[in-house]
């Protein structure tokens, strides 16, 4: 097999950068799961001392109603609260700051988060800013979150994005149309509430991007060259929970077992992700939100087959392992297969799943004239940060993101 000067190079890097991770002081948060879990977070954060927190959430989630029962629990606790609830998809810097103001004013002394990835992000974010005086796009990058955090309380809404375990909280830069990562344990929440209740409404759109979001953190954790054993057995778990229940959580939305189970693959992926890494698909994702604000959920769907593809045949023996565990088999007997076919099995199960979920094989807003572009982003993105099982070219990835342009005619 041929090597680059360039892999070379990357591979000896991230041979250090996996050594760093795994030394990382991570600190998991303390787990509220199943029926009844929000209120035993929120008599937790009672028990803490804490008389005042700064609520953190979107619009939709208010309108929906899906807040309310968790500020009655607060009312009925006796604890005050503020509502910050402009947070938006791929929230930009500016509402970052305008948050900051809002907590600093509520005079609450910790904060609660009840939303999706975007919504805990910025609510890692604000945490972050209360103590550390520098301007939020400035924290973005490795560690900058010296001072730590105010004291972080997460519900999750939905089932995908695992930031309720990351280190990590993407914030966009509208100016320079990107996004970008702040990295730091310490932004990682004191405890979180895992309570399939809260998700039972989730529209079945919702539920298919976040699911296959959590699904992309699973695989590329697993397949990252930084992974470990540790990392393989929550990848392996989540992956597995995800191709069994996904399908049913999508089409009955009022089952709480997957939902419950959807929601615990999100936190085992996130957790596997978190030491492991992800990959060339996040990068890609990244940039085709912050240039036409897609969906990340739904850009990690679309994006997943057409980068595992290009991956092959490096990253096939660990695909075909994944293929195993989760009794993903060809048309052929099982154990004939060798790993190139049970990773094109594999990729083929994904396929089958966007197209059951109604997820299209390209991105509709891409432009060929964006290709060079969103090709030299999402390689510099990866380069330093990410252990992917095959390095591409600047032409290698402009042909993977050709290959997600609308079919004409």
């Amino acid at each position: 097999m041929l090597f680059t000067l360039e892999t070379l190079f990357l591979r000896g890097y991230m041979r250090i950068f996996k050594f760093v991770t795994a030394k990382l002081p991570i600190v998991w948060p303390q787990e509220f799961i199943g029926a009844g879990a929000i209120q035993e977070l929120l008599r937790h954060i009672q028990s803490q001392g804490f008389t005042r927190v700064f609520v953190v959430t979107d619009h939709n989630l208010v309108n929906a109603g899906v807040v309310a029962p968790v500020l009655a629990e607060l009312d009925a606790l006796k604890l005050s609260y503020s509502v910050y609830d402009t947070i938006q998809p791929d929230t930009p810097a500016e509402q970052i700051e305008a948050g900051l103001l809002a907590f600093v004013n509520s005079g609450a002394e910790a904060v609660l988060a009840i939303g999706g990835g975007s919504v805990i992000d910025a609510a890692k974010l604000i945490a972050a800013r209360a103590l550390n005086p520098k301007p939020v796009l400035k924290l973005a990058g490795l560690f900058k979150v010296r001072k730590g955090i105010q004291p972080l309380f997460v519900i999750p809404t939905t089932a995908g994005t695992g930031s309720e375990v990351t280190i990590a909280a993407v914030v966009s830069d509208t100016a320079a149309q990107r996004k970008l990562a702040v990295i730091d344990p310490r932004l990682i929440p004191s405890a979180m509430a895992l309570d399939a209740q809260i998700m039972l409404g989730l529209p079945p759109a919702i539920t298919a991007a976040t699911g296959m979001d959590a699904l992309t953190h699973a695989i590329e954790a697993f397949v990252s060259k930084n992974a470990t054993a540790e990392t393989d057995v929550r990848a392996l778990n989540a992956a597995k929970r995800i191709f069994k229940y996904l399908p049913e959580a999508f089409h009955n939305g009022s089952n709480e077992q997957a939902r419950q189970q959807m929601a615990e693959a999100s936190k085992l992926a996130g957790q596997a992700f978190t030491i492991a890494g992800v990959g060339y698909v996040h990068a890609i994702a990244h940039n085709l939100g912050a240039r036409y604000h897609l969906p990340h959920g739904l850009a990690n769907a679309i994006v997943m087959p057409h980068v595992l593809s290009a991956s092959l045949p490096q990253a096939a023996p660990r695909l075909a392992k994944l293929a195993q565990h989760c009794s993903i088999h060809t048309s052929a007997k099982a154990e004939g297969a060798n790993d190139m076919e049970q990773a094109k099995a594999l990729i083929e199960k994904i396929k089958e799943m966007n197209k059951e979920f109604a997820i299209p094989t390209y991105v509709e807003a891409l432009q060929p004239g964006d290709i060079a572009a969103i090709s030299k982003a999402a390689r510099a993105e990866a380069r330093f940060t990410y252990a992917v099982p095959r390095y591409f070219t600047h032409a290698q990835m402009q042909m993977v993101l050709h290959g997600m342009l609308k079919p004409t005619g």
